[in-house]
């Protein structure tokens, strides 16, 4: 099954715990001009060579109202270095400017229909989805990336512009689901991208 939001559908309410122990819904984000949700990770090689990106971006536009929320929702059966311990581990190692998202049940994963890590979804200031897809073409090795559309879409959304490219593919690893769920892809698909 593979499926994702349409571009004008509505955020998706969520209750998650983040790495710091507290738990967080759409409302703890409601001053936000533009939200950022990406689906992501502790251990996928495209994850890991774009977080310096992502970080960049999120640092550039945290002034014009810009908030970015990661949610991890790999299974920590395929991969442990995916569990909470882990995520603590990472963001305090990193200290990445968004909060840090444990989707266990991996619900709000199904629901926003998260393909690959990373996975980026941009809602307008009235939580309508304008962007889907990839953060950047290359986000494995980053000094050959050629293109950034998510710093294109928040330059245009951020200007008052019409988002010119709605949806890309999202480049990356597949999302780790638990069990025998039709979503579900074995470790080896890693490697494997749109």
């Amino acid at each position: 099954m593979a499926f994702t939001l349409n571009i004008g559908s509505d955020s998706i309410d969520f209750s998650l715990k983040a790495t710091d122990g507290k738990q967080y819904s759409l409302q703890d984000f409601s001053l936000s001009e533009v939200l950022v949700i990406f689906f992501t990770c502790n251990h996928c090689p495209y994850v890991i060579g774009s977080d310096e990106v992502t970080r960049a971006t999120a640092d550039k536009y945290a002034e014009k109202g810009v908030r970015f929320v990661a949610i991890n929702a790999n299974s920590k059966n395929t991969y442990i270095e995916d569990d909470y311990p882990h995520m603590i581990e990472r963001m305090e190692e990193h200290n990445f400017p968004w909060v840090y998202l444990w989707d266990e049940d991996q619900k709000t994963a199904m629901a926003y229909g998260a393909l690959r890590t990373p996975h980026f979804f941009i809602f307008n200031k009235d939580r309508k989805l304008v962007y889907t897809g990839r953060g950047v073409d290359n986000p494995r090795d980053v000094s050959k990336m050629m293109v950034n559309d998510l710093e294109r879409t928040l330059d245009e959304l951020t200007s008052g512009k019409a988002v010119s490219i709605e949806a890309t593919n999202p480049v990356g690893c597949n999302v780790k689901w638990d069990g025998k769920d039709a979503h579900w892809m074995p470790p080896e698909a890693c490697d494997l991208v749109l």
